[in-house]
């Protein structure tokens, strides 16, 4: 094979399969196994280490495994560091591995449910990113900062962290240090919610983890942030509620994922409006909304319709789609909600590991107002609006 050949398999892009299963082609799947086997190691070492915490306090539940796995992670990449074979892996884990574990999540819900939460979630989500966008834009302007950097901010925090920072930036002409500043301020304030809010929303909303899940859903950023908060509230006050506050929070999140087909390209064709009236600019880059729905909501939304109707079986009195028995349907949902948790821990833990304190050291103290300013609104916006409409959510 010559060098022409071999440079055009280097060079070429993955397949729909490949990037939907990998994010890189078949022959760059061997990449990905050292830090998706570093983050499983954390994992399980997380797992043990928390039981014998646990079992030392004398009450189980007390630490959540979620919390040690992304602290062990954090530290493993600041103290250690994180050996550039690693990476692929670990940025396998942080996308493709959390989109798994959030689509057999599903499962763990009636399309029912799904529809209450959904529907009772978008009012909260739609004024919450209202919030964050009107506060994060004031703040920027009053602080003078570049406007690119605002509008990532901006994004970051309502809607779905680094994912819509990443997409919104080719439609705002954004520098790689906008992207870069706009990604350390939200994952900042992401982690901080993760391991408070929990806390908070306990102290809260203890009676319901409907609403516990519709707080952290709607105030923390990233997608894995909220699965991890989900996560460490069952973990931590033992929640055997159907739904989980884990299920309540990702179902919430989801409608935010999903305003991300429309919020961005409005938030760009402001930023490139007020650009051009400026003279800073003659034009933006296109955005294709359809692009930017996040496909794996439906894969989460076909597995809770499977569960309602392999549950209508069983309740009906036949089998699961003729096939399981109640012993053996129940069997294969317990099985795939284990699995999720596991990815979603995998996932979590790719979080830690791919946390740079030293980034994070660079990032300016202004923009870290804006960011703390923007998330403290979409706090608390999400906060009295939960405690508003979440007692008339009934499932």
């Amino acid at each position: 094979m010559g060098k022409k050949d071999q440079n055009e398999i280097k060079k070429r892009k993955p397949n729909l399969i490949e990037d939907t299963f990998f994010g890189c082609t078949w022959r760059e799947v061997p990449a990905l196994i050292p830090g998706t086997a570093l983050a499983v190691v954390v994992v399980v070492a997380a797992i043990q280490l928390t039981n014998l915490m646990n079992n030392a306090l004398g009450d189980r539940g007390v630490i959540s495994y979620i919390i040690v796995a992304i602290l062990s992670g954090i530290l493993v990449r600041n103290i250690v560091g994180l050996h550039s074979i690693f990476k692929p892996g670990v940025g396998f884990c942080l996308k493709k591995l959390l989109r798994v574990g959030i689509i057999m999540m599903g499962i763990r819900l009636s399309i029912y449910n799904v529809l209450v939460i959904g529907a009772w979630g978008i009012p909260i989500v739609i004024l919450c990113i209202l919030a964050g966008l009107i506060v994060t834009t004031y703040f920027t302007r009053l602080l003078k900062l570049p406007e690119r950097l605002g509008t990532l901010i901006a994004v970051g925090t309502s809607i779905c962290g680094a994912s819509a920072i990443v997409a919104t930036a080719p439609g705002i002409e954004a520098k790689e240090e906008e992207v870069s500043y706009a990604i350390a301020n939200i994952t900042i304030f992401g982690l901080v919610a993760m391991f408070a809010y929990p806390y908070l929303a306990h102290l809260l909303f203890s009676e319901s983890t409907t609403m516990v899940g519709l707080f952290t859903g709607t105030s923390i950023h990233e997608t894995a942030q909220v699965a991890g908060a989900g996560l460490i509230y069952d973990q931590t006050f033992q929640t055997a509620s159907n739904p989980t506050a884990a299920d309540a929070a990702m179902v919430t999140k989801l409608v935010r994922n999903a305003l991300m087909a429309a919020v961005i390209p409005i938030m760009a064709f402001i930023y490139t409006r007020r650009s051009i009236r400026s003279g800073a600019s003659s034009g933006g880059v296109k955005i294709n909304p359809l692009k930017l729905f996040p496909m794996f909501i439906i894969g989460f939304i076909i597995m809770a319709i499977l569960r309602s109707i392999g549950d209508a079986g069983i309740d009906g009195g036949s089998n699961a789609f003729t096939i399981f028995s109640s012993g053996s349907w129940s069997s294969v949902t317990s099985g795939v909600k284990q699995w999720s948790g596991y990815l979603l821990a995998t996932a979590m833990t790719g979080v830690g590991l791919g946390t740079s304190l030293a980034t994070m050291k660079g990032l300016g103290i202004k923009p870290f107002y804006v960011g703390l300013f923007s998330a403290t609104i979409v706090g608390v916006t999400s906060l009295i609006l939960v405690l508003l409409l979440g007692p008339y959510v009934k499932l």
